[in-house]
Formats: structure tokens, sequence, C-alpha cells
């Protein structure tokens, strides 16, 4: 059995003889190092919801590792990686990468899928595709090491066993990695053999890298006849961790272990017949001539094969005094007697079978993997429905994928942990606020597909005023509430007002809409529940692009104070921002896609997150200690609010920007109007003395939110005035 550098012999000379010259051609080509070294190597990963985050990223470290000793390229070690939960996902192939460097970044990008434990499938898979020409797999013909490494943390859900052996069967060489409470019978059913060679078991994924030496020393088996035969007479052979030496047919190995002596076949069967005639031993040396080699004295029988095969092709049996030939399993013995042909035809011929060849006693048969149909040339395969095909149990709606399915849910539903029923989110309250990237940098078609995915969050959740409340900022070089969490009671209406929304199309002041929705979206004004409900308070941010401003300072103040922060990128957007922004863990709250085209997976994701997070919430948010964030001390809905402005100029930066409301007029018709308000509730107000002072929040709020939407107007229009004066200028 080969074991990639060396070579583990057979104890039973018979059978070394039969399959040595095989041995040495592998042991003798051993180097000291990996260099030079041809191997498809394919690594399968558990990336089951049993690994957390941490775990995960200690597989990763260990796999890049194992690179480190590699000689990674077209023509000497390829190395595929295929990743496994409920389903299989082939991250990169044996052709892909002809670089280390390149393997390296694609391992670091890796996501964990966080799904079941098919460890199975994930071997059957790599049996029928990952080692498939198309590929990258070398043919068979080249003799080219075929290894799978495979790290697994738990008890597979499906059957391993059988689809282990035929992969070893067909020659791939199979290392198995069990981390923690790993049942040891699984992993000896998948690993080859002898089992200590090829199967490990370690406690925890931090020990994973003390093996990396250990597989070091596996791929890279130092070459002990590399620079001497060690006094060998004929040939010197790598063994394991050592060498031997060996004699080629016609000679025998004499007991010092280094020297041979030829032997005489017609000779020893000549002594043979004497001996069970029951000679004296001493009489039959005499009629033998003194230079040939005979079997030592003390021995009562005689190998008929110890010095020649007699034709056959595998293996020489002796049989009393004659012999007969057997082949090597998976052989069967021709008529001739001698020669052997292949048990399994599919792997003899070029079947062109893109699935799976069938062996079919002299011939073959082409079959397909789940999810397929033959096609009638009787060798490709085609998609089948899975869906009809199977009883899926899909509750709602069954999805092909691949050669599998998924189940979904109709609108205003979310799959349930089965992964086949669906269920309503739940009527618990939440608190939710959109921070919808509206820059140039979108366009207006992706702008399209980003309302599509608001609405879809909005039908999957109960809206009302006891449950959930719905806000939605729009932001580009500056910020515009379309609706805040009061405005509407129904989904109908806040979907109506999502279809209306107008694209802005300028520039992306991400930091400046985290900094809007954290100081104004979540108060009590525009319609948040106080914090002393415990109603779960969520932000979905959503952007394609850089932002121009800082996103950490009001990210993090966001987070602080109990805002759940779920990140949406797509396409360029960076995803360092995207962490700032994302609450903890970052694999729960942190969605990417490289286009437009996975917003509904992404809608889904997003979905079963928020409904979790009320289930779990039961009404209140999570705090250190089941306590809320510390805060300062916040005037319930019945207390009298009273504002100084030099207390507004210190808190914000509104009052400076826009100090034009606080001029003598607009003080005072302010005033008088708060003065109009509160007379005839026995509180009335020293016009002169009072100016500065604001009895109602709310009313002074309101009217500040006019005079900046006016302004904003104005600049509206001013700016097209100055692009057609620009436009004018541009054209005489």
């Amino acid at each position: 059995m080969l074991v990639f550098g060396g070579a583990s012999l057979p104890p039973n000379r018979k059978t070394y003889e039969a399959t040595v010259d095989e041995v040495c051609v592998q042991a003798l080509g051993a180097k000291s190092s990996c260099e030079n070294k041809r191997v498809d190597l394919v690594f399968i990963i558990d990336s089951s919801r049993s690994v957390n985050t941490h775990d995960y990223a200690k597989v990763k470290e260990f796999i890049v590792d194992i690179l480190q000793f590699l000689d990674i390229g077209p023509d000497v070690t390829r190395v595929g990686l295929l990743q496994y939960g409920s389903t299989v996902k082939n991250e990169f192939s044996l052709k892909t990468f002809k670089r280390r460097s390149e393997v390296e970044r694609a391992i670091k990008r890796m996501r964990h899928l966080s799904t079941g434990t098919m460890t199975g499938l994930a071997i059957q898979y790599a049996l029928n595709i990952a080692f498939s020409e198309a590929e990258g797999a070398r043919p068979l013909r080249e003799n080219v090491l075929r290894v799978i490494m495979i790290v697994t943390d738990g008890r597979p859900q499906d059957s391993v066993a059988e689809v282990a052996a035929k992969a070893r069967d067909t020659g791939i060489l199979i290392f198995a990695i069990g981390v923690g409470q790993v049942d040891l019978n699984t992993l000896k059913a998948i690993g080859s053999e002898p089992h200590e060679d090829h199967v490990f078991l370690v406690a925890n994924f931090s020990q994973m890298e003390s093996l990396t030496s250990v597989f070091q020393n596996k791929l890279c088996t130092v070459d002990y006849c590399a620079s001497e035969n060690h006094g060998c007479e004929h040939e010197c052979v790598n063994a394991d961790g050592s060498y031997f030496c060996w004699c080629p047919k016609g000679f025998a190995l004499n007991p010092d272990k280094k020297t041979c002596t030829r032997r005489c076949l017609k000779c020893l069967l000549r002594w043979n017949k004497l001996l069970k005639k029951g000679l004296n031993k001493s009489v039959m040396y005499e009629q033998f001539p003194s230079s040939v080699s005979l079997i030592p004295i003390g021995f009562p029988e005689l190998d008929s094969c110890a010095l020649g095969d007699h034709g056959c092709e595998h293996s020489c049996v002796s049989s009393e005094d004659s012999f007969v030939c057997q082949c090597f399993e998976g052989y069967i013995l021709r008529e001739d007697g001698k020669t052997c042909r292949r048990k399994d035809v599919c792997q003899t011929v070029n079947h062109g079978c893109e699935h799976i060849c069938v062996n079919s006693d002299q011939s073959y048969i082409c079959k397909c993997l789940e999810g397929f149909r033959l096609a009638e040339d009787g060798k490709s395969c085609r998609r089948k429905d899975v869906c009809k095909s199977t009883y899926h149990g899909c509750e709602h709606i069954c999805v092909n994928r691949g050669n599998s399915y998924i189940c979904k849910c109709s609108e205003g539903f979310v799959l349930a942990e089965d992964g086949r029923r669906c269920k309503r989110c739940t009527e618990g309250p939440i608190d939710l606020v959109f921070v919808i990237d509206g820059s140039k940098s979108l366009g207006e078609e992706n702008f399209e597909i980003v309302k599509q995915f608001v609405t879809g969050i909005i039908d999957s959740l109960a809206v009302s005023p006891k449950a959930a409340r719905v806000g939605l900022l729009q932001y580009s070089t500056q910020v515009r509430t379309e609706f805040t969490l009061r405005n509407f009671n129904s989904a109908k209406d806040m979907k109506k007002a999502v279809a209306h929304m107008k694209y802005i199309g300028k520039g992306s002041m991400t930091g400046l809409a985290l900094k809007h929705m954290f100081e104004r979206s979540f108060t009590q004004v525009e319609g948040a529940r106080p914090l002393s409900t415990r109603v779960p308070r969520v932000a979905i941010v959503f952007t394609d692009g850089r932002a121009q401003d800082d996103v950490s300072e009001w990210a993090s103040k966001a987070q602080a104070n109990g805002i759940t922060m779920y990140a949406v990128g797509v396409g360029k957007a960076i995803e360092e921002e995207l962490q700032e922004i994302a609450s903890e863990p970052t694999d729960k709250h942190l969605f990417y896609a490289e286009d437009f085209s996975t917003m509904g997976e992404i809608s889904e994701k997003l979905k079963k997150g928020i409904c979790e997070a009320l289930e779990d919430s039961d009404g209140s948010q999570d705090s250190p200690a089941g306590e809320l964030p510390k805060r300062g001390h916040q005037p319930t809905e019945s207390e009298p609010v009273t504002i100084n402005i030099r207390d507004l100029l210190s808190c914000s930066n509104f009052a400076v920007q826009h100090r034009y409301l606080f001029e003598e007029d607009n003080v005072s018709q302010s005033t008088q109007k708060l003065f109009h308000s509160t007379k005839s509730s026995g509180s009335p107000l020293e016009e002169k003395q009072d100016q500065c002072k604001c009895e109602n929040l709310i009313m002074f709020q309101n009217l500040a939110n006019e005079e900046v939407r006016k302004l904003t107007q104005r600049l509206e229009e001013m700016t097209q005035r100055m692009e057609a004066l620009e436009n004018r200028l541009r054209y005489r």
C-alpha cells in the first residue's frame, strides 16, 4: 500500500515479490521535500453549525499551514477544496489555481455554511466530480496519487462507510481527522488502512496545528536510498522511516540481509520430491552441485514459487509440489490460468460516463447522480426536477437546487428550523429602521431591486402600532427620512410609500446616515417606543460602495445603545466597513453579495434573523446581566420638558447649522404659538423673559423640521438654477 512518498510492504514474501516492482517505482522516486511531488489533493471541510466561528478560522489556518510545504502547480501538486453542511459547496477545483498564493487567498475568503453534517454526500461528490478529469484530476494512467484530507467534528447525518470504501477502492488515499467528540469507528470507516497512519483524533481545533509536521512527513517522505545503497548488492528500497535490501527474481537474500545468491528452480523442485519420499537430507545434498543455493537443513517443505512466478501475472501461490496463479483484489484470472483482468471494467476502459460508471459482467453501464437522469446517448446526464421526483415535504414551495432542493415560503412567512415547514414572523413588537444607500453608484435599476428587497422584509412582519413599526431613511450626500416609525400603521400603506420613493443619486455619506438614524430615527418623537418597554430596536443598513465619511463612530454608538445592526453590502461594498456596522457575531449580522442577483437569498436570511431576534427577545432586548444599557435620565411622556437653547447648542450641531431658527422673529413666533397652546393649561409663559424656552418639545421640533424642509427646498431650487446656468455657459 502506497503512503504518499513511502511504501508499507506486506510481511508475506510471496505477496511482496508480486508487488515490489510497483512499490519500488514510487519509493525510489521519493524526495527529501515535497518539491516536484505529483499529487491531486482535495480537502473536505466540515462546515456544519456545530463548528463555531473561532474553530472554523482554526481549520482554515491548518489548511494554509499544510500548503506551505506543498509544491503547488499544474505539473506538480494540484489542490481542490470542498466544504459541506447539509449540501456540498465546491470552493475551488483541482484546475482552478496554479499558485499557492491564489489557493491561500481563496481559503481566507471562505464563508461558514453553518448547516447540517452530510459527510457521506461530500465524499460522494469528491469521488464522482472533484476527482474527474473535467475538474482537473489527472488521468489514472498517469499514476498520480489521489488524496482526500477530510476534517470533521461531529457524527455524520448520512452513511459514510460504503462511499468511503468506494473511494479507497478507486485508489484514493483518505486521511480522516476528527476533532472533539467524534466517533473513532466512524473515522476508521472513512480513513485508509493502516488506521494508525491515516486516522487522527484531536481534542479540539487548537490542537490541529500539532498534526502539521505529521502530514509534512507523510507528504514528503525522506529517500534513504537516494545518496547510497547501504551495501545492498542489488536494490535498496525505502521503507517507512528506514530502508531494506531486495533481490530480484531468481535470487535469495542471504542472512546478512545485504547480499543475494542465485537459486535453481528445477533443483528445488527435485529437492521437494525427494523430501516427500523421506530420503535423508545429507544424502540429498550430495546429489546437487555446491554452487546451487538450497533450502537450509531443518526446513521441511519447499516453496514452489520461491524462485519465480511461473508466468503468473500477479502472484504465484505454492500448492504442495506445484503452484497456482492468483490475482490481486479487484482482478480475476483469465482462462490461461496466468494472466489477470480487472473486475472493475470502468477502471480499464474510457467509458465516457459523465457521472458514474457501474460494472456489469464483462461490460459497464452509466448512471447519474441523484437529481439527474441519463440522456439518450447513455453516457451524459441531464438535470431532472428533484421537487417532482422525490417527497420533499416542503409546506409551501420546493425549489430545485443542483442535484438537491430547498424549501421556501410564501410572502409573510419564514422557514422553520426543520427546513420544510413555514411559520409567520412572530407578532411580537419591533422597531425597525431601514438605512438605504441612494448614491449614484447604485443606479436606478438596482434601486428598484433594493425597494423590492425592503418590501419583502416588510411583508414578513406584522405591521401595526402594537407590533412592528418600520421607518426608512435614504441617504446620498444628504439624509432623507422617507417615513418614520410612527407614519404608517399597515404594511399596505408602507409598501406604497416604498414604491413611490424617489432615487437621490448623488454621493455616499453612510456615516452621516448612521448619525441621523441614531440621534433621530429611534426617538419617541419619530415613533420609537420607550426603552422601558424593551421593544427590540433593529437597523438594516444597505450600501453598495465605499462610504465618503467615517462609519465606525456612529455604528459603535448605535450598537452600544442596544440597536441591533444588520449590514448588507453588494458589489463594491467594503468588507471592513460592513464589519464595523454589523453587530456581533458578524456571521449572523453581515451579508454580502457580488451582485444584485442574490438579494432574494439575503432577504430570506434577514427575515429569519429578525424572526429569531423577536423570538429570543420575548419582549425584551438583550443587555448585560439582563439590564438595559446605562443612560442619562430620560423624561417620561407625562413629564413636562423644558429645553434651554444653550443646552441644545451644546448637545447638537443642529442648532448651529440652523441658527436662523433662533433669530428674534422666529423665536417670537414660536414662543407666541407655545404661549397660546399652554395658556389654557394654567401655565402661561412670560414672553419677554422666556423666549428661549420651549415647553412643548414636539411642537418645537415640528417647527424646526418645517424650517429645514423649506431650506432644503430652496437649496434644491438654487442647485437646479446653477446647473441650468452652467449648461448655458457650456454651449455658448
